[in-house]
């Protein structure tokens, strides 16, 4: 099952009444937005399943999740080619002002639709059955953090879309008001800024958002596209409009 953030709250009490300079929680399993939230810019770090495997693997181990979770909860990583980071890769950071909670998204995408309900990464799908884009704990000052290797991506994709929508269990009765200031940082795999690029605030009555997107140009090069375009249904709103059927 997902980490509740009281975990992560009585881990950083642990560490207060220790006096100990850092704490870190590990789970086979994987943390909501509420966690990451909590925990950013205090002596915290969290480490999900899918990267606790990119550890032990980094690090010449052997490891993988077991089969018998639960589907509710966060997938595992894959085992096999596609479970190891690839050797060329960015982390896309994302932060923003204002004290809402978002879901952070992914899509892989044909023009605007997205290629299979596997190409959607979200909180209960953080990776790609490839491995070339997954959900990644955030390093502050980011709020929420992606990983896409894009000479990965499969050959007919030629959007990779970032969107974020209000978290329905910890803010549901805000908007993207809250969401301001927000910028994308782009960091190569040792966490070193290769840039920024800054994305529209958010707007009232409006629960999710697209951030913007990378294209695929005809030489092969990704170019960033802002977005801006706004839900009012929040994330089932704005997933159904890149094509993916919701019960």
């Amino acid at each position: 099952n997902t980490v509740p953030p009281t975990a992560v709250r009585d881990l950083y009490g642990t560490v207060q009444d220790a006096g100990a300079n850092k704490g870190v929680l590990v789970t086979t399993s994987g943390f909501g937005p509420g966690s990451y939230t909590f925990a950013n810019g205090k002596p915290l770090e969290l480490i999900p399943g899918a990267e606790l495997v990119d550890l032990l693997h980094r690090h010449g181990l052997r490891g993988r999740l077991g089969e018998g979770a639960r589907q509710s909860a966060a997938r595992p990583a894959p085992s096999g080619p596609g479970t190891r980071l690839p050797d060329a890769y960015n982390i896309l950071g994302m932060s923003w002002t204002g004290g809402v909670a978002l879901d952070v998204c992914a899509l892989v995408c044909r023009g605007n639709r997205v290629l299979s309900d596997d190409h959607f990464v979200f909180y209960n799908n953080p990776q790609t059955a490839d491995g070339s884009v997954r959900a990644l704990a955030p390093t502050a000052p980011d709020k929420a953090a992606v990983c896409v290797a894009f000479d990965g991506l499969p050959r007919e994709a030629d959007r990779f879309v970032l969107v974020a929508a209000i978290d329905p269990e910890i803010n549901p009765n805000a908007d993207l008001s809250g969401f301001t200031d927000a910028r994308i940082r782009l960091l190569d795999p040792g966490l070193t800024e290769l840039g920024q690029l800054e994305v529209s605030d958010g707007r009232a009555d409006e629960t999710a958002l697209v951030l913007g997107s990378f294209r695929r140009r005809s030489n092969g090069d990704w170019d960033f596209v802002l977005g801006g375009k706004g839900y009012t249904g929040g994330l089932e709103e704005l997933v159904q409009d890149f094509g993916i059927e919701v019960d």
